[in-house]
């Protein structure tokens, strides 16, 4: 028996090896060409692993931005023969006419899959992936995007991601990006983009001619973008948006002793959510033919004149050159007579006799004429510039470029009018009319200075703070004076802003009015005068300043100084929230 198994033992392995050539030849003559296209419909893809931005905190660590999963539909190009373009279109909801575009334009890669719709809702991506077999090489992407739940609010200082644009994929730096990449495109956003950014990941995948992943063969890690504490307080900003209604104009709110900037808003705003998720035409065109230009960061690039909070750089002038004593008074009569001109008062009746600090609590225009005239433009000038005024701050919030401002001089009038200065225009500039004009920052950055002693800090947006970059050498009785005097204004019934006192803390400012030129005569609401109000908190121990600005608002009093007073309540009321949140933590500990 066992001899007759030994003797087929021969054959079998004969047999096997026929049928092993047999199916040899069958695979590789008979079939080879049908299994080659197989096997060369087996691709490595490299798939780019997005790494999740850091998110952007304020100074309380509640975060302003949220990341969510950003989807994105493509096509590899060799799967574009006898595609059915009609399904296509119907399946993306794109029209036919924008689909054959896109697979069709000359810059096309025969390398790099082609983006044919990006922002799909969750929806979106089910019903392309349910029918994904019907279109070999359409697969969908996964980036990571962001979500604003603030909307809004502090818009133009927190900026928006959006698709890198031609002119920026020629930088050098982001020329290894892809076309349609997400990057900071405004404000901190981008601003700090490199730093929120992170490293993205990759994975190489062999997937077979349906585009279905079949076997994972490397794979690098995303590196996580790192997070940032802002120093604003969103509760700030969310009263601001409140208060302003549906004003225009701008708020900025700095941390006296740092240089923080603790709120800025600029209004109307716009919605970044709608340009991270890819800004459609409509929306677009709505905002760009929007007529109060809600694309304008007025905190920082509009100039206006600033009215009686002007005031201030006039007084701390008069008092530290000594052209005035402080208990010095002017009789005001309604008004004051310079050749064939008059230079009213707001009052018309007059104030009477009034000194240095009835002045500024009334806002007498025909004091601070006096002063103006026995100071001289120059003078003034040296001031105004000292405090900030008429010169870049320095802030920085791309891509915006701040502008100046104005403090006019004899000098400037002769170079760009061709005209000498005239006493008349000193006493227009020294109560902030005429020639003279400044951003609600540099406003803010005034009044910080006044309540910190005349130290100016470099504005900044990160929690932490600057050293002074200059400091104004002043007499202390001159701080001290005008800080009284500022108090005043707003706490004594006599005081332009006494309505907007608060309860909580005790606020010093200054209200003011700026006049547009060439409205007599003229009504409607694009004619009322700007209002402004600068302020500052608590006034013995200053935490926060500000500067508000109300365009077309009428009067300081009425329309600036109740927003002043809202925004500083909810920054007080911030900070004790904040205190107890840390002794609670301190007692559980």
């Amino acid at each position: 028996m066992v001899l007759k198994r030994a003797k087929l033992c021969p054959y079998l392995i004969i047999a096997i090896s026929i049928i092993f050539c047999f199916r040899l030849w069958q695979l590789q003559i008979l079939d080879g060409d049908k299994y080659k296209a197989l096997s060369e419909d087996n691709r490595l893809h490299i798939v780019k692993t997005p790494a999740p931005r850091g998110i952007i905190f304020d100074r309380n660590n509640v975060p302003l931005v949220k990341n969510v999963p950003f989807f994105s539909v493509s096509i590899t190009p060799e799967n574009l023969t006898d595609i059915d373009m009609d399904s296509l279109s119907s399946l993306l909801g794109l029209p036919k006419r924008e689909l054959e575009e896109k697979l069709n334009k000359n810059d096309n890669s025969p390398f790099v899959p082609l983006k044919l719709k990006q922002g799909l809702s969750f929806q979106e991506v089910a019903r392309i992936e349910a029918r994904h077999s019907d279109f070999p090489g359409l697969f969908v992407e996964t980036d990571v995007g962001r979500e604003y739940p603030y909307g809004k609010v502090g818009a133009h200082l927190v900026g928006y991601l959006g698709k890198i644009t031609p002119a920026q994929f020629n930088n050098p730096i982001l020329r290894h990006f892809p076309p349609d990449a997400l990057i900071g495109q405004w404000g901190v956003e981008a601003l700090y983009d490199d730093h929120l950014r992170g490293t993205a990941g990759e994975k190489i995948i062999e997937v077979d001619a349906m585009g279905r992943e079949l076997r994972m063969l490397q794979e690098r890690q995303p590196v996580r973008g790192k997070d940032i504490n802002l120093s604003i307080d969103i509760n700030i900003q969310k009263a601001v948006e409140e208060a302003f209604g549906n004003k225009a104009g701008a708020l900025v709110a700095i941390k006296p002793d740092s240089g923080e900037i603790l709120a800025l808003e600029s209004l109307p705003s716009f919605d970044p959510n709608f340009f991270s998720r890819g800004i459609n035409y409509e929306y677009w065109k709505l905002l760009t033919e929007d007529k109060k230009k809600p694309m304008l960061n007025r905190a920082v690039q509009s100039q206006y004149p600033p009215g009686s909070t002007f005031k201030i750089i006039t007084a701390i002038a008069a008092l530290e050159e000594g052209v005035i004593d402080l208990h010095a008074k002017v009789n005001c009569t309604g008004g004051i007579s310079h050749g064939k001109w008059t230079f009213g008062c707001w009052k018309k009746g007059g104030h009477g006799d009034i000194e240095l600090r009835r002045a500024i609590i009334e806002s007498c225009d025909v004091y601070f004429y006096e002063l103006g005239k026995r100071l001289g433009i120059d003078k003034i000038h040296k001031y105004a510039t000292a405090f900030g005024m008429g010169r870049e701050t320095g802030i920085q919030l791309m891509p915006l470029k701040e502008r100046k401002g104005l403090i006019p001089d004899a000098e400037w009038k002769k170079e760009k009018k061709n005209l000498p200065w005239y006493l008349g225009d000193t006493f227009i500039s020294a109560i902030g009319q005429g020639y003279v004009s400044v951003t609600p920052i540099q406003s803010a950055i005034m009044m910080a200075a006044v309540a910190n002693g005349g130290h100016i800090y470099q504005p900044t947006f990160i929690k932490g703070g600057n050293a002074p970059s200059e400091t104004i050498t002043l007499k202390p009785e001159t701080i001290s004076i005008i800080r009284d005097a500022l108090k005043g204004v707003v706490n004594e019934a006599n005081g332009t802003a006494y309505g907007s006192r608060s309860s909580i803390t005790t606020l010093g400012g200054k209200t003011g009015t700026a006049q547009v030129v060439g409205k007599s005569g003229l009504r409607g609401e694009r004619f009322m005068d700007h209002a402004w109000f600068v302020a500052f908190a608590p006034v013995d121990k200053t935490d926060i300043a500000l500067s508000v600005f109300v365009e077309h608002g009428g009067h300081g009093s009425s329309a600036a100084a109740p927003i002043a007073k809202k925004a500083i309540e909810a920054y007080m009321k911030s900070q004790e929230s904040e205190v107890r949140s840390q002794e609670s933590k301190s007692a559980e500990n």
